[in-house]
């Protein structure tokens, strides 16, 4: 598996795995009818580095890494996450963490923080506590889930 920046070029491959997320709306406090042009945009937002995992030239999952905070804050970062439906299961958010945790450590980050993961996101859950991060955080009913109402949302951290 090969993990490469992103490039404007791909573009049609990371919609295809966004816009299922978004319109989900299951695991993102993006709005479900959120557009092509903006999901882009964010997703390759100038404060971020955003890239790529693929296989054999095929796109199948793609992620970010940003400051979390400014100024004293900056030195903690976070990471976003998305895998092509098709590839679930095979190991690519795995592979993009770690890279993700390589890259964060090279840019002088000193920890990681993910603000808001949905807590009926098991697998993500499951995932990034065996990658070292500890649940610092529970907000109670933070997020509106389309079929299981309000539920929690995770702050997880781990130092690099």
């Amino acid at each position: 598996m090969l993990i490469r920046r992103a490039r404007p070029e791909d573009a049609d491959a990371l919609w295809s795995i966004l816009e299922p997320v978004i319109r989900a709306g299951e695991t993102y406090t993006l709005d479900r009818d959120m557009d092509r042009a903006a999901a882009l945009a964010y997703w390759f937002a100038p404060e971020k580095e955003t890239f790529v995992a693929e296989v054999d030239g095929v796109v199948l999952g793609t992620a970010y890494i940003r400051p979390n905070q400014a100024g004293g804050g900056r030195h903690v970062c976070n990471f976003g996450f998305v895998t092509g439906a098709s590839a679930t299961g095979r190991g690519v958010a795995r592979r993009m963490c770690e890279h993700a945790l390589e890259l964060a450590r090279s840019r002088g980050y000193r920890a990681v923080q993910f603000n808001f993961v949905v807590s009926t996101n098991v697998r993500a859950v499951r995932l990034w506590q065996s990658l070292g991060f500890d649940i610092v955080g529970r907000l109670p009913k933070a997020f509106a889930h389309p079929s299981q109402g309000d539920v929690d949302a995770l702050v997880m951290y781990r130092t690099l």
